[in-house]
Parts: structure tokens; C-alpha cells; sequence
């Protein structure tokens, strides 16, 4: 008889009670893999579990639940040593599950949960953000992250991912450029940003693809930035939809520093950080995610 490694689900708490992925669980089970199952109340729960899973020896952590969700768990993988470390796997049950999504991660409970178990571990990149914090999709400022941070909760229960950028439209007079300079390797910036995007992944603030070319793999961070006198919709949908503008500003990095002369928020995988200055260097294959052979983010 086959002897399955033990998988270890941290499911956030909004989604413990899901019938479907109840019922996912228990065929898992029936079919032989030893799944326990632990669930979130608050932050930091998370990174306990993971420190239990890697104590168990487990095989695999799957992150159940959104983007903030997923990021909680890889930061908390990263800093295992490698020799302990379980492979990632997501189960998407957030309102915008935009990382999920742009790995082609199914949503339906049960094929997430064998993908996140049986598919194949790839070696991929996160970004580590003033030697403490961490993101596995992106980190946004400006408006990116008033998309993101103010959106109601009742407009994405109803409405989903598409609410971000809804939301984001009715709040379009409430534009306010961050004055910031950004530098990198043979690459410095410096003026008024409306729009920060800073990518390991595609999209965020519910499907808009604001780093289109980013990669998680390939040991660099796409920076996008949006700058323009004028607040059009115009502007905000060309960065959005990836298309040419002399007020959008590319580049390939593998670290940026952010310098401020006032206090900016960033907005990494949901969850909000201040200050004047930010050191974001990508870690190149630190951890290891079970992810589907059409991942779009994939090199």
C-alpha cells in the first residue's frame, strides 16, 4: 500500500464552514492522503501552523483562502530552512484570488486541493520588502492601493474581484499622485506617481493586469508606474489593460529602493505597510508551489 506524506490545509477561518470543500476533504481522505486540516482566526495563526506542518514533516501547505492568505503562508515558508520546508499549495477562496487566478489554479474545491497535493512543486520567486516583510503577487501604491485597501465589504460580496476596480472608478475624483524616487539597476525615477505597481505576479485589485509581463520565476520584479498630469480613466485603463502611453514607466528589476519625502502605503498582497523608504529585492526560487502545466506565470 502507497504511503502518502501528511498535507497540512490552513484555511482561513471565512471559508471553514464551505460544504464543497468539506466534501473534498473527505474524498481526499477516502482516497488514502492524510490531510489535517486548521484553521485561522486571526493573523499569525498562519505562520504557527505552518511551523507544525514543518514539524510533522509534512509534504505540502496548502493556503486556503485569498491572496492575503497565500502570502501569510509563503512568507511564513521562507523563512523555514530548506531542508524543512513543505511545498506550497493554494486553494483559492478569497473575493479576488488574483494570484490564484493568474497561475490557472482551478476554483472549483476539489480539483485545487488535488492539484495542491499531487501536481508538480516548482521552484518560484517571492519578494521581500525592508528585510521583514514579504508578497508573493504584488506590491501596489497610489491608487492601487485605495483600489484594494477601501473597497466595502458588501460590494465584494456582491460583486466579487470586478468591485476593486468599480470601486476605483467611483473614487476616481480622490486621485492623489505620491511624490517618491525609485531607483534599481541602471534604473532611476523621480517625480509624482499615481499609480505604483511592483509585480512577482500579474494582476491585482480583482483581474486588472497591472504588471502584465511579470513572471514568478524568473528572479525579477516588474515595476509599473503611472504618471500624468491630467486624471483621465483613460490613463488609469491603459495601465490596466497593458496598453502603449508615454505616462507609463516599465522596467525589469530584481531590487528597487522607494524614497519619500512624506509617509506612503503599500499594499502587499492586501495587507498595508507605511513609511518614507522601501528596499524590495526578489528571492529567486525560495520556495516551492504546486501549480498547473498552463501556469500563465511561468517562464
Amino acid at each position: 500500500m502507497e504511503q502518502h506524506t501528511p498535507t497540512l490545509l490552513i484555511i482561513n477561518g471565512k471559508g471553514a464552514g464551505d460544504d464543497l470543500v468539506r466534501a473534498a476533504v473527505k474524498k481526499l481522505r477516502n482516497e488514502g492522503e492524510i490531510l489535517h486540516v486548521r484553521v485561522t482566526w486571526e493573523y499569525g495563526d498562519a505562520t504557527r501552523y505552518v511551523n507544525e506542518a514543518s514539524a510533522m514533516q509534512a509534504g505540502t501547505v496548502i493556503a486556503g483562502g485569498g491572496d492575503g492568505t497565500i502570502n501569510e503562508v509563503a512568507a511564513a515558508l521562507a523563512q523555514l530552512p530548506a531542508k524543512n520546508r513543505p511545498v506550497l499549495g493554494i486553494l483559492p477562496l478569497g473575493t479576488a484570488n488574483d494570484f490564484a487566478m493568474a497561475c490557472n489554479i482551478p476554483l472549483v474545491a476539489e480539483q485545487a486541493l488535488s492539484l495542491a497535493i499531487k501536481g508538480r512543486a516548482v521552484p518560484i520567486d517571492l519578494a521581500k520588502v525592508n528585510d521583514q516583510r514579504y508578497f508573493i503577487n504584488m506590491a501596489t501604491g497610489g491608487f492601487g492601493t485605495r483600489i484594494t485597501t477601501e473597497t466595502p465589504e458588501k460590494l465584494k460580496a456582491a460583486l466579487g474581484g470586478v468591485s476593486y476596480f468599480i470601486h476605483g472608478l467611483l473614487r476616481m475624483d480622490t486621485l492623489k499622485a505620491d511624490n517618491c524616487e525609485i531607483r534599481g539597476p541602471d534604473f532611476r525615477w523621480a517625480g509624482d506617481a499615481l499609480v505604483i505597481g511592483i509585480g512577482n505576479g500579474k494582476q491585482a485589485g480583482g483581474g486588472q493586469q497591472l504588471c502584465p509581463d511579470a513572471l514568478i520565476n524568473d528572479g525579477l520584479l516588474q515595476l509599473r508606474l503611472l504618471i500624468a498630469d491630467e486624471l483621465l480613466p483613460a490613463l488609469i485603463a491603459s495601465l490596466f489593460n497593458g496598453e502603449e502611453n508615454k505616462n507609463v514607466v516599465s522596467a525589469a528589476l530584481p531590487w528597487v529602493e522607494i524614497d519619500a519625502p512624506h509617509e506612503m502605503t503599500f499594499n502587499l498582497d492586501g495587507e498595508p505597510l507605511k513609511g518614507t523608504h522601501f528596499r524590495i529585492e526578489v528571492l529567486p526560487g525560495v520556495i516551492e508551489c504546486r501549480l498547473p502545466p498552463n501556469c500563465q506565470l511561468l517562464g
